[in-house]
Parts: C-alpha cells; structure tokens; sequence
C-alpha cells in the first residue's frame, strides 16, 4: 500500500525511484523516509554502509503490524540529497533527529542498527538521550572494537575493499545473484529498482566513502560521554560472509568470531537490562533476510522490555 503524502513532503515517482516514501527537506537536503504502522515507541531502522533503508523492507512490513516503523536513507546514501562522505557521527545522528521531526514521528524510539549504523545510533543515544527507548544492534559497529581483536584486525589496520571499474564489473554477476535472493519476496517493480541501484557505481562509492572513516567515528564515540541505560539487545550471526572467507585465513576468521562473542556480550552487559543472542543460520550482510524472525521478535521484546520499565 503506498500512503499518501503528509504536507511538505514529497511523494517518489515512478521513475526509477521507490514507488513508497516520500522526500523531507533537512538542513537543505531531501531525504528520503518511510513511515508505516501505528503506535510507539517507533522504530527506527539505521541501514548498514552499503545498504539503504529499503533493504529492510521485510523487517519493516511486519514491525508495522503492531507499531510504527520507520526506514530511511542517510544523506550521501541511497534515494537521499547527495552529502559529503564519511561524515562525523554527531552529523549524521543529528540528520535524523531533525528528519524524524520533520516527518512527524515523535519519540522515544527503538533503534534497530545494522553494521556501521549501531556507531550512528551510539552518537544518537549520547547526543540524545532522551529520545531513545531502546536498542537493537544487529552485529553492530563498537567503538572498542580494538580491545577485542588482534592488532593486525584494528580498524587502522584493516584496508576496506574498494574494487576498481573492471573489478567491481566482474563481481557484478555475483552481486546480482546475491540480491535476487535477497529480496525476493519484495514487490516486482520494487526489486528490480533496488537491484539496479545497488549494482551501479554511485552506490557502490557512497558505500566505501562512508566505511573510510571507521577510526574516527570510533574516537568520536569513546570522547562522546554516556549512552543511556535502556533496554539493549544484540543479535550476532554466527556465520560468516562468502567475501570474509575469501579475504581472510581461517586463523583471522577464527580470532574474529571470538573476538566479536567477547565484545558482544560485553557491550550487552554494559547496561541494567541487556541481552546477547548469537544468530543461527545467519551472515552479517544478509541476516534481516536470513533470520527475519529472530530479529522481529527482538524488537517485541525490547518493546516489552521498555513498557515494563515505563
């Protein structure tokens, strides 16, 4: 169902552009965002780097069945404004704060933050802690991440890949494969749209432009203060990505897993009411196609958990 425009925004068109969503103007810029369901505490979904909010529109469909649910694009990603990237998490956690203003959803909310989102959710909840019922990270970025891994997996260690023109050609095929089964079940003009996205050059940059900057996003967070003492879940997928195996010996592969149990269990423990769940089944880049179900009934219990201590 596509729902029509509130005032001042602006509706996507057919042309290429998501048939859902409408457009928010924020600090000059449109961005993109799609708002479903009814009831609260909303829930806001932070894509990963390389994903856009559309991404996760299984998980978003069946959130709205019993709450509002929220996706988005950053600027500088997918369907919004163009940005410069990387940007400083404070920048980014503040875009959407005022986005979510604009579009009229009101707080507390329930972040859901996948990969590098988590470090932009981390900057929302310190900057504003008021507005944050909860979190779910979803093998999330940490800024202690350091503490745990062996110095050579160090974020001013580890070279992003960043494939050139004939490189990125070749995986392509790959690529395309791997998000046909990934959205799958989304609407036919919709997957084809987003497919075509992701495969093209633009997309592909924004994505290694904003990963470019990990070290200082880490240091942003660590100098940032406190994060609230909310409800806190944190899903990790115990398998591991086709492009890690091929990068990375198993004695890595092996020193990262253990390392991201430790880290993950830490960071569950780092609050009052605080849950690690490791994820069967499930990859990082995939795991809200894989195990769709473990991360819903994530957000209802971290729903159950922030009702309980209202």
């Amino acid at each position: 169902m596509i729902e029509q425009a509130p005032p001042g925004a602006k509706q996507t068109a057919a042309d290429g552009r998501p048939p859902l969503g409408q457009f928010y103007e924020v600090d000059g810029r449109q961005l993109w965002l799609h708002q479903s369901g009814t009831g609260g505490p909303a829930v806001v979904i932070l894509p990963g780097a390389s994903a856009v909010g559309l991404d996760y529109l299984n998980i978003g469909d069946q959130i709205s069945q019993f709450t509002t649910s929220v996706l988005y694009d950053r600027g500088g990603t997918g369907w919004s404004g163009e940005a410069p990237l990387p940007r400083a998490a404070a920048e980014v956690a503040t875009e959407l704060r005022d986005l979510l203003r604009a579009a009229g959803v009101p707080g507390p909310y329930l972040l859901v933050a996948h990969s590098l989102g988590g470090g932009y959710a981390r900057r929302f909840a310190q900057l504003f802690p008021g507005d944050v019922a909860g979190v779910l990270y979803l093998d999330s970025f940490y800024e202690h991440l350091d503490d745990y891994m062996p110095e050579k997996l160090h974020l001013d260690k580890v070279r992003q890949p960043d494939p050139g023109p004939v490189q990125l050609a070749l995986m392509r095929p790959a690529m395309r494969r791997m998000y046909r089964k990934m959205f799958a079940s989304w609407p036919d003009g919709l997957r084809e749209t987003l497919i075509g996205r992701h495969l093209s050059d633009s997309w592909w940059q924004a994505g290694v432009r904003e990963r470019s900057n990990l070290p200082a996003v880490a240091a942003e967070l660590r100098q940032g203060g406190d994060v609230p003492d909310v409800p806190v879940i944190v899903l990790a997928p115990t398998g591991i990505d086709l492009g890690l195996r091929l990068m990375m010996p198993g004695k890595a592969l092996k020193a990262m897993a253990d390392g991201n149990r430790r880290m993950y269990t830490d960071l569950a423990g780092s609050v009052t009411r605080g849950e690690y769940r490791a994820l069967e089944g499930a990859r990082h880049s995939t795991m809200t196609t894989d195990r769709p179900d473990a991360v819903v009934q994530a957000v209802r219990d971290l729903i159950a958990m922030a009702a309980s201590e209202g």
